[in-house]
Parts: structure tokens; C-alpha cells; sequence
């Protein structure tokens, strides 16, 4: 619950979450896409609508990381 709501809250990805919660990336897919929708179907459906717009802007956040690899900022 308190992984749904902190991704709700800030927009964060899996990855981002993962490393707030000291979790791994698996573990937080798996309780935010499993485990919450019977507990929660409201919030779960937050989260997947904030997982959908990570999805659909990664190729965005991927090229912005290797710009910043190449250039050395």
C-alpha cells in the first residue's frame, strides 16, 4: 500500500521507488501489479496509470542518459 501511494504521489518509477524502499525493482512490480489490486483496485488503478506514463516516456529518459554519459556532464 504504502509503495502504491508513494508512486501516486510522486510519479516515481520502479526503479526510483525501489531505491526509496530499499527494495528490488522485482519486488515492487510484483506488489504494485499483483498484490495490490485485490487489497486496493483504486489505488491500484493509480499506479497503472502512472506505470503507463513511465512506460511511455522511458525512450525519452534513456536518450537523455546516454547524452549526459557522452558529454560528461
Amino acid at each position: 500500500m504504502l509503495l502504491g501511494e508513494y508512486i501516486v504521489e510522486t510519479g516515481a518509477t520502479v526503479r526510483a521507488a525501489a531505491k526509496v524502499f530499499h527494495i528490488s525493482k522485482s519486488t515492487v512490480h510484483k506488489d504494485v501489479s499483483e498484490r495490490l489490486k485485490p487489497k486496493d483496485p483504486v489505488l491500484y488503478a493509480g499506479v497503472q496509470k502512472v506505470l503507463e506514463t513511465n512506460k511511455k516516456e522511458r525512450h525519452i529518459r534513456g536518450g537523455m542518459a546516454t547524452r549526459k554519459k557522452y558529454k560528461g556532464c
